[in-house]
């Protein structure tokens, strides 16, 4: 009982407005299949719903505790608490965190579709990203599946994306980037550079030529916030070095 939860990284991210508290973006996800976690389900006589291998993180304050509770209210089935009453949920992990990776994301999606098929929940791949959204936008990305998808909206809305096979290097500093406060810094000084165009133009270009004709600054709007807040990411990059999400990892291709 067990599945692959895989990184992630963004090809480009683009602000084009907010709603509310929220950034409305445009942005390729594209998988990392050589990256992942594993999340497994094993007996124990925990009695209570338990995360084994993320003790750093509270249990109310971890994405997965959180999709657990969706399932439930989305499911009201007693099921679900009865079999977590005699197994734990086991994660090996591999994604750096608050590296722009996804990690606790695509644990949270590797825990509700491993649910589903333990526990024949008979959920439909489209109910479960419904549930997944109430979880965090990048949890819906990873129920999908999908190996790369343009997402926007606030991360609603996932379109699967025939993409090019990339080998990508992977390079994550030990910098813990804050995605909110990223989001913050681009909110207060950023906001002015919104290019709605280029964002709507870089979605029908496949990733290998957004890599090869774009600069990191060009494709991902938070970096420039980031670089701002965490002025010692200059100490790895690289002019073809790109930024993941709010980072902190940079990759290129191999």
């Amino acid at each position: 009982m067990q599945k692959k939860a895989y990184a992630k990284v963004n090809i480009f991210l683009k602000i084009v407005g907010t709603r509310g508290d929220y950034h409305e973006l445009i942005s390729r996800f594209y998988r990392i299949d050589s990256l992942y976690d594993i999340v497994s389900f094993v007996q124990t006589d925990a009695g209570r719903f338990e995360i084994l291998g993320c003790d750093h993180i509270t249990r109310e304050n971890n994405t997965l505790y959180k999709a657990f509770c969706a399932l439930n209210h989305a499911t009201n089935n007693p099921e679900i608490i009865q079999f977590f009453e005699t197994h734990s949920v086991r994660i090996e992990k591999n994604i750096p965190e608050q590296a722009g990776l996804g990690g606790g994301s695509s644990d949270a999606a590797a825990f509700m579709l491993l649910c589903n098929d333990v526990l024949d929940l008979r959920l439909s791949k489209q109910r479960l990203i419904e549930i997944a959204m109430e979880v965090g936008a990048d949890v819906a990305f990873f129920v999908t599946e999908y190996k790369s998808a343009n997402v926007s909206g606030i991360g609603e809305v996932i379109e699967p994306f025939e993409d090019c096979e990339l080998d990508l290097q992977l390079l994550t500093p030990k910098i813990a980037c804050s995605t909110p406060q990223i989001y913050k810094q681009f909110r207060k000084n950023h906001l002015d550079t919104i290019d709605i165009t280029a964002a709507n133009s870089f979605k029908n270009l496949d990733s290998l030529t957004l890599l090869q004709n774009y600069t990191p600054e060009e494709l991902n709007d938070l970096f420039a916030p980031a670089l701002k807040l965490h002025p010692q990411l200059s100490e790895h990059r690289a002019p073809r070095h790109f930024f993941s999400g709010s980072g902190s990892t940079l990759f290129s291709l191999a």
